[in-house]
C-alpha cells in the first residue's frame, strides 16, 4: 500500500524537481509521514561519458540506471533530495507502506530491477480472506523468476509474472495488461496500480479492484488527521509536459509525468485522471505518450 510517481521525458536528462517543482516534490515526500516503511527511486540517464568507449571493462553505457532503496522513511533520508535533484530522462519514485505481515526489509523495498527493468507497484495481492498470495504454492509463477527480482513480496511476484510474460515474447505493454489478467483470475478484487520502465519505454497503470478506499487506509490516514486525502487513495492522474506556456518558457521537456494521488494535483494545472484499467505508454527518448485499456 504505497504511493507512486513516475515520469518520461524527451531523450535528455531532467530532474524530478525540473519535471514537478520543488514545493510539489516536497509534497509528495511528506507523504512519507503515513508512507514511512522505507522508499526507493530508480532513474534512468544519459551518462555524460561518450557511449561505447572501451576502458577496459565493459563499454560505457548508452543509457545509464541508477537504484536507490532505503528502509527509512524518505522524509528522514536526506538522499530522497539529492534524487530528486539528480540529472535523469525518466525516473520512479516509491514510497512504501508495507502489506499486512510483510516484513521491513530491504529486499522488499520498491522498486525492484531486474533484465533491464524497473518496477513500482501499489497493492495487496490477497484474497477475501486476506491470505496473501506470497502464501499461494499453488500460483503458477516460476520461483526463480521472482528471485530474479530480489523481492519477497506480493509485488516482487507481480513483477515476475510480468517477466513471463515478456519471456513469452510481449511487448512491456502488453505484458503488463495480460499479468493483470492472469493475476485477476485468483485475485480479481486487487491493485494492480504500478509503473514499470526500461530503456525506451515507461508505463503507468490503474488497475484498482476496489476503487473505494478500503476502511484500513482511512483509519491509518485518520491517526495522522490527514483522511482527507485517503478518499481517492487509488486514483492515479498524469499531467503532460512541456505544453503549458509556463513549461516552454522553463524549457520544459515534453513528456509525462504520473502519480497517485495524494499532493495537490489540480485540473487547471493540467492534471487528469487516469481511468481505472487504463494506462499509459510512453518513450523517454521522444516523450511521446498515449493512453491504453488493459
Amino acid at each position: 500500500m504505497c504511493r507512486l510517481l513516475g515520469f518520461a521525458a524527451a531523450g535528455s536528462n531532467t530532474s524530478l524537481n525540473g519535471v514537478l517543482g520543488m514545493q510539489t516534490v516536497r509534497d509528495f515526500r511528506d507523504l512519507s509521514e503515513i508512507h514511512n516503511d522505507g522508499w526507493g527511486s530508480a532513474l534512468v540517464t544519459v551518462p555524460s561519458e561518450s557511449p561505447y568507449l572501451r576502458d577496459g571493462g565493459a563499454p560505457t553505457p548508452e543509457t545509464g540506471t541508477t537504484i536507490y532503496k532505503n528502509t527509512v522513511a524518505a522524509r528522514h533520508d536526506p538522499i530522497f533530495d539529492e534524487l530528486a535533484n539528480a540529472p535523469a530522462r525518466g525516473g520512479l519514485w516509491h514510497l512504501r507502506l508495507a502489506s499486512s505481515n510483510l516484513p521491513l526489509i530491504l529486499e522488499n523495498q520498491q522498486p525492484f530491477y531486474a533484465n533491464g527493468l524497473s518496477f513500482i507497484h501499489n497493492g495487496d495481492i490477497s484474497d477475501d480472506q486476506g491470505r496473501n498470495i506470497i502464501t499461494n504454492r499453488a500460483f503458477p509463477v516460476d520461483p526463480n523468476i521472482v528471485q530474479s527480482t530480489g523481492g519477497r513480496s506480493d509485488s516482487a511476484i507481480f513483477f515476475a509474472v510480468i517477466l513471463q510474460y515478456i519471456g513469452f515474447g510481449f511487448a512491456l505493454d502488453e505484458a503488463v495488461a495480460q499479468a493483470v489478467r492472469e493475476l485477476r483470475k485468483s485475485y480479481p478484487k486487487s491493485s494492480y496500480n504500478c509503473m514499470i520502465q526500461s530503456q525506451d519505454r515507461f508505463i503507468a497503470l490503474c488497475a484498482a479492484g476496489r476503487e473505494v478506499t478500503s476502511k484500513r487506509i482511512v483509519e491509518i490516514y485518520d491517526q495522522y488527521g490527514r483522511g482527507d486525502q485517503a478518499h481517492d487513495y487509488r486514483v492515479m492522474r498524469y499531467r503532460a509536459l512541456g505544453e503549458s506556456e509556463a513549461d516552454q518558457a522553463a524549457g520544459q521537456l515534453k513528456g509525462v509525468v504520473v502519480a497517485s494521488s495524494g499532493f495537490d494535483q489540480r485540473a487547471e494545472d493540467g492534471w487528469t485522471r487516469l481511468e481505472n484499467d487504463r494506462m499509459i505508454v510512453a518513450s523517454n527518448r521522444t516523450g511521446a505518450f498515449r493512453v491504453r485499456s488493459i
